[in-house]
This record gives C-alpha cells, structure tokens and sequence, in this order.
C-alpha cells in the first residue's frame, strides 16, 4: 500500500480518537458529577500542558528528522492514558490522566498535519484528498462514541479508545517516513519566521477566531445536555459537524486559491459569528445539533487556508515547528482561555449568555481578517 493511502487510513483513526477525547470529555466529566466550571479548569489546564507539549514534540521531530517514529512513541503512551482516564471516576485521577494525555496525544495532531502536507507535495496529491480521511474518521466516531456512551455508560469509551490506538499503531508502523527538508534546521531561521510582522499579525487573527471555536467545542455538549438532549444528540451534532468538512477537504483543490487565503479566512470567520449567534436562540437540542452542519462554511475551510498561509511564509527546514505553533494557538493558548473564560462564565450567566459572547468574537475575527487581507494587497502593490 502507499504512503497515501497509509497516511489516510491513519488520519481517519487518529481523528477518530479526537473524537472520543474533544467533545466526550466534558461530557463524560459531567457524567462523573463534575460541574462546568471544573470541566473548564481541566480542559483549560489541559491547553497549558498543550502549549509545552506541542512545541517541544514538534521541535524533536524537526531535529530528529523524523515524524513516524515520534508518532510511535506518542501514540503507545496515549493509548494506555486513555484507557485509564475513561476508566476512573474520581476527580484526582481523572485531572491527572486527562493532563497526560494532554500531553502525548494532542502534539499527534500538528505533526498529523505536517506529514499530510509534506506527503501531498511528495506524490503529487492534494492535501485535502488526505485530510478528507481524517473528517470522515471524526464524523463516524462521533456518532459512534455518542450512541454507545447512551447505552452502556462513559467508561465503555475506554476500551474503543484503546483499540483505536492499537490499530493506529499497526498502521503508523508500517507508514513510510515523511520528506524532509534538506535545509539544516537553524535557529537563526526560526526566530526571522516568527519575528515577522505578517506572521505575528496572522498568529494573532489565528488567536482571536480560535477562541469562540475552541469554546463551543469544549461546551456544546454540555450546552446540548442543558437544554434536555442525551448523549447520543452531541455524537449526532459532532457527526453533523465533522462528516460536513469531508466535501470541503476533498475539493479544497478547487477552492483554496493561493493569495486569497486571508480573504478566505475572513469569509469563514463570518459563518463561525453565524452559526454561535443562531445557537444563541435556539432552545430545541435537536435544531442546535442541525445548525452544526454549518462547520462545512468553517473550521474546514478557516484551517485549510491557514495551514496553506503558513506554509507560504515559513522556513522549509521549521515546517513542523511552524505546524506546532498553529495548532499551538488554535487547540492550546486559546483553549486555555477558551475553558477557563468560557467555564467562568457558563457557570454565572449560562450557554445562552456564552454564545452572545463568541459569537461577537467571531465577528472581531471576521473584521480583523479583513483588515489584514486589505493590508496584504496594499503591500503586494506598493
């Protein structure tokens, strides 16, 4: 089998698995008696371990030139946490294995990322056309997790996870290694990247429109169980969520033109200020679970043409590095402050008064990208 079709089975496991950990956690902790501003604290604490664990594994991988055998290593000790966090039921442990995972599953992620892209050049492939795998991954699971958490309990979400790992190990060990760059990997090279005005300017709309994202994905379930739906309705809205971005990744060949990213980024920070701002009046969980099929105008596209930009102004040799960083601000620091800010104020104004808050975040993205894309063609033009 080649290495895309390799790559593509291991997307769709290792999405799979961020599908039992992302939206089921919070649930599952609400399931174990824990109130939303505990859930916050953990997922919150959890982005702070991200931001060590993240650079640091990016960072060893780019140094090493290798990303199959940091996958490995990863991947072997994110299985046994998994089981072990699923398995346990009081608050201590529950903190202490969810902050290792922390630590060991979510840097798969950009390196995940970073392997797409690079193998996509490689053969000649869209990256879409392997990322699609990883929706679709996503979107099976959770439904999958939704309706066997309704019916035999959130610790059956142990075992599926440990299988998933096993099977996500057999496919990474026999996957071919990634492309690497011929540049020697410097330092110097690294801090020119992220010392640029039009990195840190993206990095920072990258900030503002991940933050309402991060905290409707940490709360929706929990928004979802307030008002009155079950477990299997946050495994319908996930699925709805998740099996929408598979069109767009598969066409991104089509869509995503190079030189408008930016532009494209704003159109999707748009739809992210739309679809909070709709959650905002509804008070059906079955309409709410609906309106989730608006991720297909959103994250699919927002990351796409983000990883596109990236990889546009940083240093070959620092690709993964450069990776890290973007899943750094959208899963980590802005998951911090998304858990943290979000949970505070779930717990003193609840969802509805959550939502009017990301939704006029996503609209600050949507203007700040906008901006940003007006200054970029004033530049090219100058």
């Amino acid at each position: 089998m080649n290495a895309p079709q390799l790559l593509r089975g291991f997307n769709f496991l290792y999405f799979a698995l961020l599908a039992i950990f992302i939206p089921f956690l919070p649930v599952y902790l609400a399931g174990q008696g824990l109130n939303p501003g505990q859930i916050g604290f953990i997922v919150g604490t959890g982005g702070f371990v991200t931001i060590i664990s993240q650079p640091l594994w990016g960072m060893i991988s780019d140094r090493t030139k290798t990303i199959r055998k940091v996958l490995l290593l990863l991947l072997l000790f994110a299985g046994i946490l998994g089981y072990s966090l699923y398995a346990s039921d009081r608050f201590i442990p529950l903190i202490s294995f969810a902050m290792l995972l922390y630590f060991f599953l979510m840097p798969i992620d950009p390196l995940t990322e970073s392997l797409n892209f690079r193998v996509a050049e490689a053969h000649g492939v869209s990256y879409g056309s392997i990322r699609t795998y990883g929706a679709l991954g996503y979107a099976v699971m959770s439904l999958l997790a939704g309706y066997v958490m309704s019916y035999f309990g959130g610790h059956i979400l142990a075992p599926l996870f440990a299988g998933i790992v096993l099977l996500s190990l057999v496919t990474t060990w026999a996957m071919p290694d990634a492309p690497v760059s011929g540049k020697p990997v410097t330092l110097g090279s690294l801090k020119a990247f992220l010392g640029n005005k039009e990195t840190v300017l993206f990095l920072v709309l990258v900030l503002i429109s991940s933050i309402p994202a991060r905290m409707n994905d940490t709360f929706l379930g929990v928004y979802i169980s307030e008002l009155g739906g079950k477990p299997e309705l946050v495994g319908q809205a996930w699925f709805l969520a998740a099996g929408s971005e598979i069109l767009v990744f598969a066409l991104s060949f089509w869509w995503l033109r190079k030189g408008q990213e930016l532009m494209i980024i704003s159109i999707s920070g748009f739809f992210y200020f739309m679809r909070f701002f709709l959650s905002v009046w509804l008070t059906d969980p079955q309409q709410l679970v609906f309106l989730q099929f608006l991720q297909i105008l959103t994250f699919p596209v927002f990351y796409s043409a983000a990883i596109q930009y990236l990889y546009s102004i940083v240093p070959a040799e620092w690709r993964a590095t450069g990776q890290t960083v973007l899943a750094l601000l959208f899963f980590g620091i802005s998951g911090i402050v998304a858990s943290y800010a979000g949970g505070a104020l779930y717990n003193a104004f609840g969802g509805k008064s959550l939502y009017v808050c990301i939704s006029g975040m996503s609209f600050a993205g949507f203007v700040f990208g906008l901006i940003l894309y007006r200054l970029s063609r004033k530049e090219r033009n100058v």
